[in-house]
């Protein structure tokens, strides 16, 4: 089984867990915490993914970071990923697991990549057509500055591309003159 599958099953049985055991939104939480742990300290990622390391010590180590910061759900779930030498897929597992709670309630991420950054007017703006557009209850805004778009912006949402820069109308113009269209 790929990591990634292997990953995303074991995401989808804590989802189901927490959600029969009424702590959905605070795993959420614990593995928003993990998952910005693990992104932001490579020992610690070095150390899950290392097969030399005794699976006793790799639980003592997340419990010691999170044991009492995180709901005793979680203190078991990681227990039990260790235990089973799966512990180099914990931080695709919290990444799996935000990904799907994102899909059941509805939150979707739009990727602004504009020239200048964005006022809080644009930002409401692009929040209210994607809400329309997608249906999205709830749309998270990442945003990127790239000075070489010259002006607009280039929206990202999934798998769909809306580009309305300047560079991105100057790209197509140039082949359309190429192509001899116009």
């Amino acid at each position: 089984m790929s990591e990634n599958k292997a990953a995303s099953r074991y995401a989808k049985s804590l989802i189901d867990l927490s959600t029969e055991q009424k702590a959905f939104e605070e795993i959420r939480n614990d593995m928003v915490l993990i998952e910005q742990v693990i992104d932001q300290n490579s020992e610690l990622e070095a150390i899950l993914h290392n097969p030399v390391i005794p699976l006793d010590k790799k639980y003592s180590i997340l419990a010691g970071i999170f044991g009492k910061n995180v709901h005793a759900l979680t203190n078991a779930y990681l227990k039990l990923l260790v235990s089973k030498g799966r512990s180099a897929i914990l931080f695709d597992t919290t990444k799996a697991f935000i990904r799907q709670y994102n899909v059941i309630k509805g939150i979707v991420t739009a990727e602004v990549t504009s020239a200048i950054a964005l006022t809080a007017a644009n930002k409401e703006e692009i929040v209210a057509v994607v809400k329309r557009e997608i249906g999205a209850n709830e749309v998270i805004i990442k945003e990127k500055v790239n000075e070489k778009l010259i002006g607009g912006f280039i929206l990202k949402v999934g798998d769909r591309q809306f580009d309305a820069s300047i560079s991105g109308s100057l790209n197509k113009l140039k082949k359309e003159l190429s192509h001899g269209v116009v």
